[in-house]
This record gives C-alpha cells, structure tokens and sequence, in this order.
C-alpha cells in the first residue's frame, strides 16, 4: 500500500490518498481539488471519504469525487444535503483490493467517523479525522459550550475504542499542527496506534471524569469563520472560484469592500491604506482573515507586483471568501497613507530600563499563562475589534508586541483608528524581550 500526505499548513490539515494495487481513496480534502486530481490521475479512485462536517474549510470532497468519478461517503448521521453513500458503523465498503470499516467516533462532532482500512482481512492504516490524533485529540467545543461535556465523554469513549486496535496501525488524522481543531497541541506527522498508547497522554486518563475536565481546561480562542463552516458542508459546498481577481486602481476600490494588505511589513509600515489589515502573504494568512473580516464580504487585497495573490485567494477560497473583487499592486506617492514605526527587540529592551513605556500584547490568553512582561497590556488581536484597553492614552505610543512581529502588524489597524500612535516590535516577541540582551 502508499499512502500520500497532502498537508495544508495554514489550517494545520492533512489529506491523504491511500493506494493499493492501482485502487485509491482520498479522505477529508479541501476545497482546492487540483493537487488531488492530479495526484490520482493513475488511480481507479473508488472513494473519497468525509470524517465529518468539517468546522475549519469548506470540504473539496463533493468536487473531486465528481471530477474523478468516486463515491463520495459521509458519515451516516451527517444529515448531508446532497447526494453521498452513507457510512454506518461497521458496515464495510468494498474497495476491490481492500476493506473500508467506518467506526462511529462521535466526540469531535456528533457524526464523526474514522476509517479502518483492512487489507486481505489485516487492519492496515485508521484515518481518524478529529478524534485521536498525534499526541491530542480533537477539541469538543467546537459546535458550542452548551454541547462540549457531553460530546467530551464521547470523544473518550470513542479515542479508547481506537486505542484497542492493533499496535502496528498507521494513524494518520486529519488535524495537526496549526490547527485550532485541536484540544492540545498535536503533531502533523502520522503515527502508530502503538505509539499514541504509549505517549498519547489523552489515553493515560483513568476515567472519563478527568479526561472532560482536561479536554475542557485551557481552551484557546478559535476564529469567527468556524461557525459559517458546517452550514456550509453540510447545505452542499460549491466548488472553488476560477480565475485571478482583476487589477483595479486605488480609486476603483469599492466602497464596502474590505481592503486586505498583504505586502511584507516592512511596505506595510512604510505606507498603507488606512483602514485596511496587515496581512502578510503567510500560510496563515487567509485563517487570520476569518477571524478579523466579516464573512465573505468584499475584499480587495493590495500587493507587491513580485507576490502571487493566486495563493491570497486559494487561502481565503478554502473558507467560503470567495469574493475577492481585485487586487491594488499601485499605491504610488499617494497621500493619506497611514505610517508606523518597526522596533527592535533591543529598542524595547532599552525603553523598559530607561522609561515606562506603553506595551501591549497581543499574544493569545495561552501565551500570557507561560510569560508575560511585567506591566503591559493584554488583549488578543481578535478582542481589539471590540476594545482598545482602557488603560492605554492615546497621547502616547503604544508598542506592540507579539511571538515575532506577525499578530503585532494586524492590531496597528485598531490601534491607528483608536488614534493610537503604535510601534511594532519584531525580529522577536515577549520571549527575546525577557530572556535578556538581543541585538
């Protein structure tokens, strides 16, 4: 068998493509079908399996098994829209050279299932979605806390039940590393059953009563677009937008369109439209834009001419933004462009010894937990939205800090429009700050 990772840094996502003897299936893709097509040009692709309703993308799965002719399956209890082969616990599916065994794994989602794949009777590879991962499980939160304790005891209940497969079982889940689905932090790479039995510490737990209580502790934030997500997969999901956005002029920007910078940060600070968000082109880029745009309203984005804003817009398009209207690569000389000042970590390390200056950090409520530099202020980028911290005086600078300089640059647009003159700290954050000298 061969199986292919299809990993989606920005939202801490993996896709995989199983293959045995010229026969495939893709399990849990997104949105931007091409790099699956094409891997799978060769296959005789019989499936492409769904975990779950999917809470962080807007799933590709209803695409690609149309381009490639598979059958899509959703688990049974989906209550899916649209036309899909119901998974049930236990009722196996045919792949030819191979067994597809659906298990009920509700925890993550009420209709979450994980896929045992069985080669000539033997269990092979398990592609658990969000219910056990590598070295964490999935969050139970996700759907509202009203559900959380309860959807808690079931995810023990189903990571135990996987737990009891045989120790030579490929693990590969679909949530890793980056990803907010997540209930601790996780690992992309695959496993073993046999590893996360040893080192897996959501399965050291004694009873359900302290698996919930440590699933539900400590809980981060996760950004605002989760909620547009399961509608969506579950009424249907429309494949990805064709084409680049147009190239339109500063003046032709439209007046309710939100205008998304994604230039480095150096040209951000150097001159931006006032208003807009500072989002360098990353791999997180379009998740942060879930959180701080209104939902798939207008956006124009503003680049460098040398930056590929396909790979803007394929980020925004794998959740549900999918009305980019243009693209401004032509600020020019223009007057009325907002500026700020970039800091060193040195810059603030002098400033604390020789005055008390204004900071705020922007770091997840997390972050704080571990450390924190004595007196600044706190609020995580996506709370600014609601409130600049009172104690903060628009009659002095404010500095910024973050992890490295990436969060900073999206709170200027807040700070700016709260008539804050703010200072962003990079090439570090509130780490290098306390550990002592940094140049």
């Amino acid at each position: 068998m061969n199986v292919t990772t299809f990993v989606t840094p920005g939202l801490g996502d993996s896709t995989y493509l199983f293959e045995h003897e010229g026969i495939g299936i893709l399990v849990d893709p997104q949105r931007d079908i091409d790099r699956f097509v094409d891997a799978a040009a060769d296959l005789n692709t019989r499936f492409v399996l769904e975990t779950h309703l999917h809470n962080d993308y807007v799933s590709g799965g209803r695409s690609v098994a149309a381009a490639t002719g598979a059958e899509l399956v959703l688990p049974a209890s989906s209550g899916a829209a649209f036309d899909h082969l119901a998974a049930f616990h236990m009722e196996d599916l045919d792949g030819g050279s191979f067994t597809v065994r659906p298990i009920h794994t509700p925890g993550h989602t009420p209709e979450h299932v994980s896929y045992l794949v069985l080669v000539d009777g033997e269990a092979v590879a398990l592609f658990s979605g969000g219910s056990l991962l590598v070295g964490s499980a999935g969050r139970s939160d996700l759907l509202g806390m009203a559900r959380a304790e309860s959807l808690a005891k079931l995810q023990y209940g189903s990571v135990t039940r996987l737990a009891d497969l045989p120790d030579r079982v490929a693990l590969y889940p679909t949530h890793g590393a980056g990803s907010f689905c997540t209930s601790s932090v996780a690992a992309t790479a695959a496993s073993t059953i046999g590893n996360e039995k040893r080192s897996n510490p959501v399965l050291a737990h004694p009873t359900v009563e302290s698996f919930v209580q440590e699933a539900l502790t400590g809980l981060q934030p996760y950004p605002d677009y989760y909620a547009h997500m399961g509608p969506i997969n579950l009424a249907g999901p429309e494949p990805m937008p064709v084409g680049p956005a147009a190239q339109i002029a500063v003046d032709e920007i439209p007046g309710d369109a939100h205008i998304v910078d994604i230039r480095p940060q150096v040209d951000y600070a150097a001159g931006h439209l006032p208003g807009s968000y500072g989002l360098e082109l990353e791999d997180q880029t379009g998740v942060w834009a879930g959180w701080l745009v209104p939902f798939n309203e207008p956006i124009v984005l503003v680049a460098n001419t040398n930056q590929d804003t396909t790979a803007a817009t394929v980020q925004l398009a794998r959740i549900g933004y999918d009305r980019v209207v243009g693209v401004v690569t032509d600020l020019g000389g223009r007057e009325g462009l907002a500026s700020y000042r970039l800091a060193s970590i040195a810059d603030l390390r002098s400033e604390l010894q020789t005055a008390s200056p204004q900071v705020l950090d922007v770091r997840a409520p997390g972050d704080w937990e571990v450390s924190s530099i004595p007196g600044a202020s706190r609020r995580y980028v996506p709370d600014l939205r609601s409130q600049v911290p009172e104690e903060l005086e628009p009659e002095r600078p404010v500095w910024i800090i973050c992890g490295g300089g990436y969060r900073s640059q999206m709170a200027v647009r807040y700070l700016e429009a709260g008539g804050f003159d703010p200072i962003v700290v990079t090439g570090g954050g509130v780490a290098e700050v306390l550990a002592g000298d940094h140049t």
